[in-house]
């Protein structure tokens, strides 16, 4: 029991030194794949379409970094601005969406790709927290399964 708690621990550990020490290239991964996403966006109606969408209308953002990388895509060629990006979907029309100076003032400027980077970052301390707790129940299950093989051990020779 304690060699398998051990060999959890260690996985756990080497997650975590990976995810610390890869994680500029986790951001620059992501934002690349945020960047596909946008241009692929609704061709295929797709969960990539969804996750924007979601991430837009839940963060208060749109596009990478602001609303006008839209424009480079093909859906805005054809339909504007997502409405995912409305600040009050109500009062977004297709037209004001057509017209990225219309829409400044319809949509969220701020791009998601700051947004979603610095939310995680924010709950990083929450993960690394809760982690560090789940490591030290671990370490003390160690020692104690440990403690427990030593004691049956030693009361079998006893017995004897």
């Amino acid at each position: 029991y304690a060699m398998l708690l051990s060999l959890i621990f260690l996985i756990v550990l080497v997650a975590a030194i990976v995810g610390f020490v890869f994680r500029h290239e986790i951001k620059t991964n992501f934002e690349s794949n945020l960047d596909l996403a946008l241009r692929d966006y609704n061709v295929t109606a797709d969960r990539h379409s969804e996750a924007v969408d979601t991430i837009q209308s839940t963060l208060h953002c749109c596009g990478v970094q602001n609303y006008s990388d839209w424009e480079r895509t093909e859906y805005f060629s054809q339909k504007g601005i997502p409405r995912s990006c409305c600040k009050n979907q109500n009062d977004c029309s297709e037209d004001d969406l057509k017209d990225p100076n219309k829409a400044k003032l319809k949509v969220f400027v701020d791009g998601c790709f700051f947004l979603v980077t610095s939310t995680m970052e924010s709950k990083m301390s929450v993960v690394a927290g809760i982690s560090f707790g789940i490591a030290c129940f671990q370490l003390i299950g160690i020692i104690l399964s440990c403690c427990l093989s030593r004691y049956i051990t030693n009361n079998q020779y006893e017995m004897v």
